[in-house]
């Protein structure tokens, strides 16, 4: 009788045990499908991320005896840079606007002279291929706001809105691993040079073909400029945003383009970088770099060795503020 209930007993222990098996297993997979059906329900209900920086910022010096010497200045400065990101399924569509512009005014000087001045948008459209590829299609435009000028000359225009303005359309492969970083190649891709200002173009400013005329002939044309200028290569763009620590957060795009019809061993180049210093909710610091070499483009060089020297060269700016800034 007792070897009887023994084995009842163990019976419903070895039966017990199993159910709980059977149930942690079972709670395991429900879980597993909460937890995705939970995700795809998110994915659908908020497929746009929206988000940026905007910044109004300034700068004051001032001298009064200052034995090293020095000008006084005070300078006024924006910068806009949002964007708008949409994933859903297999679709990706990354949309930003980056806006920039700056004045300063120094010593004596009672006008102000602009030293930032930015438009750029960029779209992008991607369907995804395999984990983490994506067939893409690229396009780019950017422009400046106001004329610009070689100071300290300011009677004659170097540059004006849509003179010089550039657009790029481009298919290729967009790697993206994470939120983070993406690389977008592409070996088909029509780079655009558009200079409107008539004045600008006859002259071939920013690689347009200029106008030619034969003094010994009555200053006949024997050739006519062109206001746009094309260009079919290959493009590279490499784009990384983190955040450092709390209160500071750092992005960077890297452009690449090679000529295949022209020159094809030079290749152009566009850095820039953004990095923000947060004090507290509404004040902070910005520093914004750019750095670009285009060999179409002729700048009055200043580099060791080659100063005043007309052509291609590295060109650098940086720019850094501290004033409000609203970061969404």
């Amino acid at each position: 009788m007792l070897l009887k209930v023994f084995n009842i007993a163990l019976i419903l222990l070895t039966a017990s045990s199993f159910a709980q098996d059977v149930t942690k297993d079972d709670a395991a997979k429900l879980q597993a499908e909460a937890d995705k059906l939970k995700s795809m329900v998110a994915d659908t209900a908020k497929p746009w991320k929206i988000g940026g920086v905007i910044s109004i910022n300034g700068q004051q010096v001032s001298l009064t005896n200052w034995a090293a010497g020095g000008n006084a200045s005070i300078s006024l400065g924006g910068l806009v840079n949002v964007f708008a990101k949409y994933k859903k399924g297999k679709s990706t569509w990354d949309n930003s606007l980056e806006l920039g512009y700056g004045v300063i005014k120094q010593g004596d000087n009672k006008k102000w002279w602009k030293n930032d001045d930015k438009i750029q948008f960029t779209s992008k459209y991607g369907r995804q291929a395999f984990k983490k590829w994506y067939y893409s299609a690229l396009v780019d435009a950017r422009s400046q706001f106001a004329n610009g000028y070689n100071y300290p000359n300011d009677s004659i225009y170097i540059s004006k809105f849509l003179s010089p303005a550039y657009g790029l359309a481009s298919i290729g492969m967009d790697y993206k691993p994470n939120d983070h970083f993406s690389l977008f190649i592409s070996p088909i891709t029509g780079k655009f040079t558009i200079v409107n200002d008539v004045t600008l173009a006859r002259v071939g400013a920013f690689g347009v073909q200029k106008e030619i005329r034969d003094p010994e002939n009555g200053g006949a044309i024997t050739q006519n400029y062109k206001t746009h200028r094309e260009e079919f290569g290959a493009y590279l763009k490499a784009q990384y945003q983190t955040k450092v620590m709390d209160n500071v957060t750092f992005q960077t795009v890297l452009e690449l383009f090679t000529n295949y019809l022209d020159k094809g061993h030079n290749i152009d180049v566009n850095w820039t970088t953004l990095t923000t210093f947060k004090v507290n909710k509404f004040i902070s610091a910005t520093l914004a770099t750019q750095l670009i070499y285009d060999n179409d483009i002729n700048v009055t060089r200043n580099t060791p060795g080659k100063v005043g020297e007309i052509g291609p060269d590295v060109q650098f700016k940086q720019v850094l503020g501290v004033g409000f800034t609203y970061k969404f």
